[in-house]
């Protein structure tokens, strides 16, 4: 009965969702081929032609790139929780990192990299550690867990009796795998509805806004609510609560704090929340726009939009002839994670670690972003970046996150959420969108 109900909340909003889309379509003055785009007093021009790949088979050459990223999943199993490490050998995971492998799930089975036994009796026993995992404050999951244990932790892995807070972005990603087994595989429905039963989603939305929680004090109980998402992961973020009839209009929005700047002749999407007065980077990266794209489809706005941060990577390389395929990554050496971005904080190609510290250094052509390109595109530049990383791998361990464009070494990271991202652009290739709202492959 919950799920029914679910169900009809979900389908009344996707009608809210198809009227939402139709006046954006109106707002922005969409028209064929060469259109204008106005955004609240900003317009722009978007006349380019955006070359979509075909769906299509996989080459034997794609499908065992597939079959290496699922090694990583293997290997970072925990038989005793059903989790998977974020990092290899490490045992923690993030929810975001935990969609990762739920999406890397879903998409080896759609491409028969795992058979139907292994799909259900590992998605199962997934689900059901999410439908009983310790939340902060009893309202929704904490941002990291140990995934032999469970214990809430911090970053370093050490246990935190109340958590840490929670991170409404990566609530929403892991929704995305939710709302695909809601709508193309009925037979978890008991499990799904004990996760929706158990997360108290409601908690984390005011007036239409996302908000992540932190401890007001290190180690205390008490949280604050701070607003989060940027633009580009904040669209992406929402798209999955709207699917289950959440009140995220203002999230979805781009018009509120759009900035275009100038790159390579581009105008690239970002947004003019300050950091230092709202404590919060504003990255623009690959992951956000290809997540969208090979998941949701993209809409009239993020297509275009995925469109130009791609192409201000492909204009880098034409003027420096240094092959750009940047995202936020895990690196092998300290500070272990750094933002790469097209933009951040002011700064054109700019790379940051999560403090605001430059990361320069350590820029790299990021194997996740250049699979997810190659995916989406059929151009020549794609084509490069595939060569360009088709390499990049161990079949023991799967695929390395990337390569230093300093010094031309692999960046030895090997993370879920690389692996689970090689996965879904394979699956993309082959099956178009993942999120296919009302079509069921079972």
């Amino acid at each position: 009965m919950a799920f029914n109900k679910s169900l009809l909340a979900a389908r009344h909003h996707i009608v809210f969702l198809i009227g939402l889309m139709s006046a954006l379509v109106i707002a922005f003055a969409i028209e064929s081929r060469e259109y204008k785009r106005v955004l609240g007093n900003i317009t722009f021009e978007a006349s380019e032609e955006i070359p979509f790949k075909e769906s299509r088979v996989l080459s034997s050459k794609e499908y065992d790139w597939a079959t290496i990223a699922w090694q990583y999943f293997e290997n970072n199993y925990q038989e005793n929780t059903g989790l998977v490490n974020s990092v290899d050998g490490y045992p923690s995971t993030t929810m975001w990192d935990t969609a990762s492998y739920l999406m890397g799930l879903i998409a080896a089975e759609k491409i028969n990299v795992v058979t139907q036994d292994v799909f259900t009796l590992r998605m199962e026993k997934a689900l059901t550690t999410l439908a009983r995992l310790p939340l902060v404050d009893g309202k929704l999951p904490n941002k990291v867990y140990n995934t032999q244990t469970l214990e809430m932790v911090d970053y370093a892995n050490n246990p935190q009796e109340y958590g840490i807070g929670w991170s409404a972005i990566d609530i929403g990603r892991i929704l995305v795998p939710i709302n695909i087994l809601v709508w193309q595989y009925p037979q978890f429905n008991k499990q799904v509805n004990d996760i929706l039963n158990h997360w108290k989603i409601s908690e984390m939305l005011i007036d239409g806004y996302m908000y992540g929680a932190r401890n007001l004090h290190e180690g205390s109980q008490e949280m604050e609510l701070v607003q989060e998402g940027r633009i580009g992961y904040e669209e992406y973020a929402s798209k999955s609560l709207a699917l289950m009839g959440r009140d995220v209009f203002n999230s979805m929005k781009y018009i509120d704090f759009l900035n275009l700047v100038d790159i390579y002749g581009v105008e690239i999407p970002t947004d003019y929340r300050d950091p230092d007065k709202y404590h919060a980077h504003n990255y623009v990266v690959s992951e956000s726009y290809i997540l969208d794209s090979i998941e949701f489809g993209a809409d009239s706005v993020s297509k275009v939009f995925a469109h130009r941060v791609y192409k201000a990577q492909e204009n880098r390389f034409e003027d420096t002839g240094i092959l750009t395929a940047v995202s936020e990554d895990n690196v092998d050496e300290e500070p272990y994670f750094v933002y790469n971005t097209v933009f951040s904080d002011g700064k054109k190609w700019n790379a940051i670690s999560d403090d605001g510290k430059d990361q320069s250094h350590l820029k790299t052509l990021s194997t996740k972003a250049a699979f997810g390109w190659y995916a989406l595109y059929d151009a020549k530049y794609t084509d490069l970046l595939i060569d360009a990383t088709s390499d990049l791998y161990t079949e023991e361990k799967g695929w390395y996150s990337g390569r230093y464009e300093s010094d031309q070494r692999i960046n030895k990271a090997i993370t879920a959420n690389t692996n689970g991202i090689v996965l879904e652009s394979l699956a993309y290739i082959e099956n178009g969108p993942l999120l296919k709202v009302g079509e069921s492959d079972k």
